[in-house]
């Protein structure tokens, strides 16, 4: 009986180890925050970007008035200009999930006529974790249920965004490092328990 105990016991710290390290592995952000993705107010995506600290696996959430803004993910001559000629990905469902699966920059900006120059812009600096290796920037594919990016503008059917970069690698999965983790964590607390 205390064995079944034992076992019963182990398998719940497993199981609350696996749970902080899937909740620990990301966050979402809303662009703006309450402000959202617009130019009403004039809000400061610099201020808020610099903000936040951004992670691998994190989610930043655009949401706006689809009849007048989009997003459009662009390099940084791009976004540096204002050019929308040349957009790398495009998402217009006016609520867009994009995950950050690499580290560096991820250019965002507003491709409707005057947008950007008005501040409609963002700069997301993904910072390389103690935890992982950092790798090329590069966007993930949108979640499942939410929007993919097309480059010919709205929402597609691609099966993953367009990497900023030539060198990107993709997406293995989110939080792939913290289920690494978390596994091993699992698999030393069974082999604790049945020893």
């Amino acid at each position: 009986m205390a064995g079944a105990a034992r076992r019963a016991s182990g398998v719940a710290v497993a199981l609350v180890v696996v749970m902080f390290a899937g909740a620990a592995a990301a966050a979402v952000y809303e662009v703006g925050d309450k402000a959202g993705w617009t130019i009403m107010g004039n809000p400061d995506y610099t201020a808020w970007a610099k903000s936040k600290k951004f992670h691998v696996g994190d989610t930043v959430v655009f949401t706006y008035m689809k009849q007048f803004h989009n997003v459009m993910a662009v390099s940084k001559a791009s976004y540096k200009g204002c050019d929308a000629s040349k957009p790398i990905a495009t998402w217009s469902t006016g609520k867009d999930s994009v995950v950050l699966n690499t580290t560096g920059h991820h250019y965002f900006l507003c491709g409707f006529p005057g947008h950007c120059a008005a501040g409609q812009k963002v700069d997301i600096n993904v910072l390389a974790s103690s935890a992982a290796p950092s790798e090329s920037p590069a966007m993930a594919p949108a979640p499942a249920g939410s929007s993919e990016p097309s480059a010919a503008g709205g929402s597609g059917s691609a099966a993953a965004a367009p990497s900023p970069h030539a060198n990107a690698a993709p997406r293995t999965g989110a939080g792939s490092v913290a289920a690494t983790i978390a596994a091993s964590a699992l698999s030393l607390v069974v082999a604790a328990v049945l020893a």
